[in-house]
Formats: C-alpha cells, sequence, structure tokens
C-alpha cells in the first residue's frame, strides 16, 4: 500500500517532496490532465504575489529574474517541470470520489473511473478552486444581468462598455476590478474599506520583510490579533484608482432586484455583471463519507493533521499553519510538518498488512 496524494496542484507536489525527502514515494492522483493544479484557470492577468524569488517550491529556484513576479503561464511550466523531478508516479485524469476506511487502519481511495486503491496514509491537496464561495445575497438567484465567480473571469474585453459590480476586498477583486475599469465602469462592493499595503518597503519587495522578521510563521492565534482583514499589495497604482475615482468602492448591497442591486442606504444601481470575488472553500467532498468534515464542509484538523482519522493530512488549506499555507512561498512548511507524522503512521498500517 502506498500513501495516496489527492491532487497535484503546488500542494500536492509539496507533499510528495516532503515524503520523498523521507524514503518515502506516494502516487498522486490529479483530475485534470496536467500536474499544475488551478494555475491554468486564473484569470489572464494573474501574476504571482511574491517575487520568483519567494516563489520557488523546495529544491527548484524559480527561473528567470529572481526579482520579477511571475506570470500564471510561467507558473504553470514551472510547475510541469517541477513535478517532473519528483520521481514519483502521477496519474491524470484520475477523479477522487470518495475515501472511505479500510477497517484495518488503512484506506479505500474511490475514483471516477470505477477503480478502488488501497492507501496506507492519505493527503488531501485538492485545494479550493472547485468549490468558489458565492455569498446568498437576497435576489440573486432572479438577477437579470450576468452573474459569476472570479474563478470564471478570464479577461476584461467581453464587458467593455458595462457597468461592472466587483464585491471583495481582496488581491483579486482590486486586480479584477483595476483591470477592468480600462473599459467599464466599475464599482467595488465591499464590506469593509479596502487596505492596501505598499509592495515594496524599503527598497524591498514585502515578501522579503515577511521572510526576514518571521512573519510568515508566526502562529495563527497572534495573527488573529494583528489582522483583521487581507492587505492588497500595492504599487501605489490600486490606490490612485481609487482616490481618482477610476475605480469608486461602496459599502456591500444588501439585495438584487432585476438587473439592479440595492444599496444600504435604499438606491438602486443597474448592473450589467456582477463578479464575485469572495474566495473559495476547501474542495474535499471525497471526504464526506469518512466523516473528516464538520458540517460546512470544514477539515477537521489542527494544523494539516486531521482529528478525525489518524493516517490523514491536508496540505494547502488557507491558513492552515501560517498565513503563508497556501501560496506557493508558503506550502513547503506545511508539507514538511505533516509529512513526518504521516510516513510514521504509513509504516504501521503496512506492517498491519504484513507488507
Amino acid at each position: 500500500m502506498e500513501i495516496i496524494v489527492i491532487g497535484a496542484g503546488q500542494s500536492g507536489l509539496a507533499a510528495a517532496h516532503a515524503l520523498r525527502n523521507l524514503g518515502v514515494s506516494p502516487v498522486i492522483l490529479e483530475a485534470g490532465d496536467q500536474p499544475t493544479g488551478s494555475w491554468p484557470h486564473y484569470y489572464d492577468s494573474l501574476t504571482a504575489f511574491s517575487p520568483a524569488r519567494y516563489s520557488a517550491m523546495p529544491g527548484m529556484p524559480f527561473p528567470g529574474d529572481p526579482d520579477h513576479y511571475p506570470t500564471k503561464d510561467e507558473v504553470v511550466d514551472y510547475l510541469q517541470r517541477y513535478a517532473e523531478t519528483l520521481d514519483v508516479e502521477i496519474r491524470t485524469g484520475t477523479r477522487v470520489t470518495a475515501v472511505e476506511t479500510d477497517g484495518a487502519g488503512g484506506f479505500a481511495v474511490s475514483t471516477a473511473d470505477g477503480a478502488r486503491l488501497p492507501a496506507a496514509g492519505v493527503v488531501a491537496a485538492s485545494g479550493s478552486f472547485g468549490n468558489p464561495y458565492l455569498p446568498d445575497v437576497p435576489g440573486r438567484d432572479a438577477f437579470t444581468g450576468q452573474l459569476l465567480h472570479a474563478a470564471d473571469y478570464h479577461s476584461p474585453k467581453e464587458y467593455a462598455g458595462q457597468r461592472v459590480i466587483v464585491v471583495g476586498a481582496g488581491n483579486s477583486a482590486v486586480q479584477i476590478g483595476y483591470e477592468l475599469a480600462e473599459v467599464a465602469t466599475v464599482t467595488l462592493a465591499t464590506n469593509h474599506p479596502v487596505a492596501f499595503m505598499p509592495q515594496l518597503l524599503g527598497g524591498k519587495d514585502v515578501h522579503y520583510w515577511h521572510t526576514t522578521t518571521g512573519f510568515d510563521e508566526l502562529p495563527l492565534e497572534w495573527l488573529a490579533q494583528i489582522i483583521h482583514t487581507t492587505p492588497v499589495m500595492d504599487t501605489g497604482d490600486y490606490a490612485n484608482a481609487f482616490e481618482s475615482g477610476r475605480v469608486s468602492r461602496r459599502s456591500m448591497f444588501t439585495a438584487f432586484d432585476g438587473d439592479n442591486v440595492i444599496w444600504a442606504d435604499g438606491t438602486r444601481d443597474k448592473a450589467d455583471t456582477v463578479i464575485f470575488a469572495t474566495g473559495y472553500r476547501p474542495n474535499l467532498p471525497y471526504l464526506q463519507p469518512l466523516g473528516a468534515l464538520d458540517e460546512a464542509g470544514m477539515p477537521k484538523h489542527v494544523g494539516g493533521i486531521s482529528t478525525t482519522h489518524a493516517g490523514l493530512v491536508y496540505v494547502g488549506l488557507e491558513f492552515q499553519r501560517s498565513f503563508a499555507s497556501n501560496t506557493l512561498r508558503g506550502v513547503a512548511r506545511d508539507a514538511e510538518h505533516v509529512a513526518a507524522p504521516l510516513a510514521a503512521y504509513a509504516v504501521k498500517a503496512r506492517t498491519a498488512y504484513g507488507l
């Protein structure tokens, strides 16, 4: 029996690397056709938020100028090449439908093609892109304009001349709103003012300070006391766009009505398109049969180690152990954290089977 890693994006690849360093050779099951996770599906203009020097996976530097911000396509190419260096089996086009216990300390992993694979341990690293979050705003289902999540947004071309409302105050919402303002009238609808963080501090990218000061590794309970909203990385262009009125902001609307949104003060605005840049939730439906999730579909874990099933771990959850947990620069630390106890458990599971 092998350890099975579910998902071949940055999280699954980091998990495989950490396990290989412990002498374990896992099998990675990937629903898509390439080991690049959600990166090929993001909007066209997306770049990594951290420079190349901080966006590398363990054991393989990111190519090019270490201070440049890699494009989406660069990250896809990098992850493909990284996967080739791992010397592990990666089965693409293999969607996991269920994980269950096998009654002997291991797991049985079922796939969409009808296979049922034994596993000594499981790494759930399927990310969240497949589970976009849409808040339940009254009238949403009857809205007569176009409504979509940022997961389905790719470029501003098709929105030229439109009245667009982008919901959200994070990096994606601001980036999408900023580029849409070139061709459309854009308002950001947010629950609180947008918080900007300078991309450069003292002539160095903010990620330099995150790394050198240990901010990336601060315990979550500390972070909760000092961070109340995720700041938007900005070189000054985004803040200027809001100050100049190129992009406007209003407090979140309370309801939809036909092709209008109703703001908190009762006024209405027609909207051709509303884009929810409201984040994602862990995409883990295959763990429902196992009973590893709470009623909201969130995993029960501490630091990525399941509290319901020994031998089940997670990599790539947002704020799993730190501010950087689900990022290119932070995922490897979490993978290393869960790999050692998982490998130890797998030895016990194999022993139980006499392997």
